[in-house]
């Protein structure tokens, strides 16, 4: 391939990754403004959310088609074509966690619009959402910089977010056999937590994806001790 062409193609390379990173930040403000409804009962805000979910849609459909373009026109092979893989798998982790941002935003609309006067619990929510919400930018900041090591804390952080949900889910259990009333708020509250654990599972994914990326080792589905010899080696 004559150098100019390869210039062309890194080029073409690292605008995809510059409009997943894009994306990223796009999906970041979504569950930033998602957790600001909820905690501060502005429905206005989680209407707003909702609204903008199309948009984050419309970046992960964009950029699979840049990615399918590359794919035809360049025939990519080894760490090139490893990075379009990557970047359809992150893409399609993003959408998941735009709709995780969205379910928050339509569960915060339907507790504030109810008639039940009952105010959300949502310092556990805080705890656990501020966890997932690093992890997103983690696993964001290592597919920028190719960093594996960041890649694997954020694997090791998922453990927090499961067991902080778990703890989130045996609270709302014992509220609901107390006091039957709080059935269902308790029940969207859960949706909220899981949605919040679903975000920690989706980062997770993106850093395993940046793994794969720079070592060349699909480490899905192996134990954490596994994946950060493989990341640190």
């Amino acid at each position: 391939m004559p150098e100019h062409t390869l210039k062309q193609f890194d080029t073409e390379l690292e605008e995809i990754r510059s409009r997943v990173l894009q994306m990223g930040g796009l999906v970041e403000q979504q569950i930033t403004h998602a957790l600001e409804a909820l905690m501060g009962g502005n429905v206005t805000l989680a209407r707003q959310v909702m609204e903008n979910d199309h948009q984050v849609n419309a970046l992960e459909v964009a950029i699979d088609e840049d990615c399918s373009t590359v794919i035809a026109r360049r025939q990519p092979a080894a760490k090139d074509l490893r990075m379009v893989l990557t970047v359809v798998k992150t893409i399609t982790d993003l959408e998941r966690i735009g709709d995780e941002a969205a379910k928050i935003a339509r569960m915060t609309r339907a507790i504030y619009e109810s008639d039940r006067p009952t105010v959300p619990r949502t310092s556990e929510i805080q705890h656990v959402a501020d966890i997932a919400l690093s992890m997103l930018r983690s696993s964001l900041d290592a597919f920028a910089r190719l960093d594996t090591t960041v890649a694997a804390s954020v694997v090791r952080q998922d453990e927090r977010v499961d067991k902080a949900f778990v703890s989130i889910l045996r609270q709302l259990i014992t509220f609901m056999m107390e006091d039957p009333r709080t059935i269902s708020h308790a029940i969207e509250i859960l949706f909220i937590a899981k949605a919040i654990e679903r975000i920690g599972d989706h980062a997770k994914n993106i850093s395993e994806y940046v793994v794969y990326l720079v070592k060349g080792k699909d480490v899905r589905h192996t134990s954490i001790e596994a994946l950060e010899r493989e990341a640190l080696g």
